[in-house]
């Protein structure tokens, strides 16, 4: 084994290598995560966990021994990156065929590379040039690490990638691990699963095209099963992309926990020529011993810090006002001024025109693709309704769905081989529409191409980016056969690099991604979007549940929440205006009611809890959540808190489901207060119990809590607690 090692043996950053053991430690607040190159020129996994002290240190790891003949030692010794050959059984990073039919790939070190809070480290097949550039960079403020590989192919001959996955992250062997997933379908998202770890594997994944509503590349595995969730080893990741993707937890028969992530292998297929080279989506993982509601506190100040738009800086939400409940389709010049005009009076700060206003479209028949406006509902484009919003002093945010085509439009009757289909097979509509192929470079243009002058001719502040189906019949027949399984591939690098364009072509404009809901929402499109759009299913207590759950992998400052009509058009559930504002006051808040029918009194009150959601906006969307009371498994209640950034302020959203048998509701026992430091508690909606204090120690609202006088069906109540000075 040839030890070629680039950088010094120590380090002042993070990343450290130890010539002598051949040992790489990285080190973060509260996180030491430490490999080594076995004398087999395996990259071993050592340990990943708490901080270790600056002068531990480990011997140069060796292989593990096999199981008799039935596993042999490449399956038992914890890798960080793997080829399929050498007899791997376990989940392979990486799967190649190459042209003389052989499929054997086994990986040794090579060198590396430290360069600050960053480590490149080289590996080689033993026999082809097939190089494997493996990333590793570490958040210091968190402790997360993100992890990629690049593929190159030096050999001379084009091969095949038949499965590439990012990383393999190993867990400690032990026999008590279980693992927490997102699932969920259209309207019911985020539904948080918990399952206990058992040898054998279980799949995450999408197949859908998008990183789908069915599963999210989100995961966590707790050690043991804490009763709390602020407490506990919890090992956690998350993917960074938007495409088919698969996440696989594995735990071997000697109990070692092993998961790998990145492109979903199946129907995979990546022809690489010489001298090109694949580089895989970014797998993001981190641990704690803060529980999952610590996981979760860690996964929202990176993505704030390191994912969104503008880091470590994004700009708070605005309040919004979206048409699309009101008008539907019938969108018109003097009826849009006419909300924009009754949204600004209860305080919005954003008029988003929704579906409806371009080409021929009347309903979801007609006019995707063509984004011209509709000449019949605007004789004099958009022009004036955007000066009109302006005026109002709300910024102007339009829908728009431009990955999409429907059969009847201008676009599809010039272009009808643009979007996803096979020869002479059937192509599936959904919603009356078909996908765009955007792993086409010409589609890709026109995309681009067509946003860049609706941009450039009209002051819009706002595109929301909608998404409205899932992949059928996903070929590109014009690639050829030997390249069309790239689609997977090219057309998520192709989206994201028309977001990314635009975005600085036109820096002023801000994106929400919407996917018929929560249909795409990962660490890959946030990098380029400001905001997502959770779930079409905005019935205020459903939303409860949906809300806890997408919190457990982003943050609640990209969570679009929705007031909507009551009854809700989902469960003809009927809410009261407060109820569906607090609701909705636990992220980004945003209105979808028809304001041409509210009453003048709900304009008042509107007005009164738009005001109360600014107040708290920066702690609710930039603050530290705790979830005081899950609205899981049938739960009467629920109840969330919010800490500043810088602790001064916490804001509580507490719910009631209904009252049983003249039960109070629960005591809140606050958390993330600072003990010897005074709290005002201020009522913004609802009542405390009579002896509450309106000042008492951050130790007392800990361990005594406060009584919420709630009782009824569907009540809702809120409060903020001020640190004094």
């Amino acid at each position: 084994m040839a030890m070629a090692a680039h950088g010094a043996s120590a380090s002042n950053g993070p990343v450290h290598y130890d010539a002598q053991t051949h040992v790489f430690r990285i080190d973060a607040k509260g996180v030491s995560y430490v490999f080594g190159v076995n004398p087999n020129g395996q990259l071993q996994s050592i340990y990943w966990g708490s901080r270790l002290g600056f002068t531990d240190s480990f011997p140069q790891p060796h292989a593990l021994p096999g199981w008799a003949a039935f596993d042999p030692s490449v399956n038992t010794t914890p890798q960080e990156f793997t080829g399929w050959g050498g007899g791997l059984y376990t989940t392979p990073d990486l799967k190649i065929t190459f042209p003389d039919g052989n499929r054997d790939l086994v990986l040794h070190y090579v060198s590396h590379q430290i360069d600050g809070d960053r480590l490149t480290v080289t590996m080689q097949d033993i026999e082809r040039k097939v190089f494997v550039v493996l990333d590793y960079k570490i958040d210091e403020a968190t402790g997360i690490l993100r992890r990629s590989a690049t593929i190159e192919n030096r050999t001379g001959k084009p091969f095949t990638i038949e499965q590439s996955f990012a990383a393999t992250w190993n867990l400690p062997a032990a026999g008590d691990y279980h693992l927490y997933d997102l699932t969920g379908r259209w309207t019911g998202e985020w539904d948080l699963q918990q399952q206990a770890l058992h040898p054998g594997k279980i799949v995450l994944e999408s197949r859908r095209g998008p990183t789908s509503h069915a599963n999210n590349p989100w995961f966590a595995i707790e050690r043991g099963a804490s009763a709390d969730q602020d407490q506990g080893q919890v090992w956690f990741g998350a993917l960074g992309w938007s495409g088919n993707w698969q996440i696989a937890v594995e735990q071997t028969q000697a109990r070692q926990v092993r998961v790998t992530g990145g492109f979903n292998p199946f129907d995979f297929g990546y022809v690489l020529a010489p001298g090109e080279s694949l580089k895989t989506p970014y797998f993001y993982a981190g641990y704690t011993r803060n529980g999952v509601g610590g996981a979760s506190r860690l996964l929202h100040r990176f993505e704030i810090a390191e994912i969104l738009p503008h880091h470590p800086h994004p700009g708070l939400r605005p309040v919004v006002y979206d048409s699309w409940e009101a008008t539907g389709f019938q969108v018109n010049e003097a009826g849009q001024e006419a909300l924009a005009e009754k949204a600004a009076s209860i305080g919005v700060e954003r008029f988003i025109m929704d579906d409806g206003w371009f080409g021929q479209r009347k309903d979801d028949h007609a006019g995707l693709g063509d984004w011209y406006p509709n000449p019949q509902k605007f004789p004099h484009g958009l022009g004036p309704l955007i000066a009109k919003v302006h005026s109002l002093g709300m910024s102007f945010g339009l829908w728009v769905e431009p990955e999409m085509v429907n059969p009847n439009s201008d676009l599809y009757r010039k272009h009808p081989d643009w979007v996803l289909h096979f020869n002479g097979r059937p192509r599936s509509q959904e919603r009356n529409q078909l996908v765009l192929n955007l792993a086409r470079p010409d589609v890709k243009a026109y995309v681009f191409h067509t946003l860049d002058s609706l941009l450039t001719n009209n002051r819009i502040d706002f595109l929301k980016w909608d998404y409205n189906r899932n992949w059928s019949e996903p070929g590109w027949p014009s690639a050829g056969a030997d390249h069309e399984k790239e689609v997977y591939v090219k057309y998520t690098r192709n989206l994201y690099s028309i977001l990314q364009e635009l975005r600085a072509r036109h820096p002023h404009v801000e994106i929400e991604d919407c996917s018929g809901g929560g249909g795409r929402v990962d660490l890959g499109i946030l990098r380029y979007t400001d905001e997502v759009w959770t779930s079409d299913n905005t019935d205020p207590f459903d939303r409860l549940s949906i809300q806890n759950g997408f919190t457990y992998a982003y943050s609640p400052g990209v969570m679009m929440a929705w007031v909507t009509d009551s009854p809700n058009w989902v469960n003809q559930r009927v809410t009261s205006l407060t109820y569906r504002f607090l609701s909705s006051m636990q992220g980004a808040l945003g209105i979808g009611a028809n304001l041409n029918q509210w009453t003048p009194q709900e304009f008042v009150q509107a007005r009164t809890l738009v005001a109360q959601y600014k107040s708290i906006r920066a702690t609710v969307q930039r603050g530290a959540l705790y979830r005081l009371i899950s609205p899981l498994h049938g739960s009467e209640h629920s109840a969330t808190e919010y800490v500043a950034p810088d602790g001064k302020q916490v804001a509580v959203f507490a719910f009631l489901h209904s009252s049983q048998m003249g039960y109070p509701y629960p005591e809140l026992y606050l958390r993330g207060l600072e003990p010897g430091a005074t709290y005002r508690l201020h009522m913004l909606d609802g009542k405390a119990a009579p002896e509450t204090p309106s000042n008492a120690s951050g130790a007392y609202w800990t361990n005594v809590g406060i009584q919420l006088a709630l009782r009824g069906d569907f009540q809702a109540a809120a409060f903020t607690l001020e640190r004094e000075p």
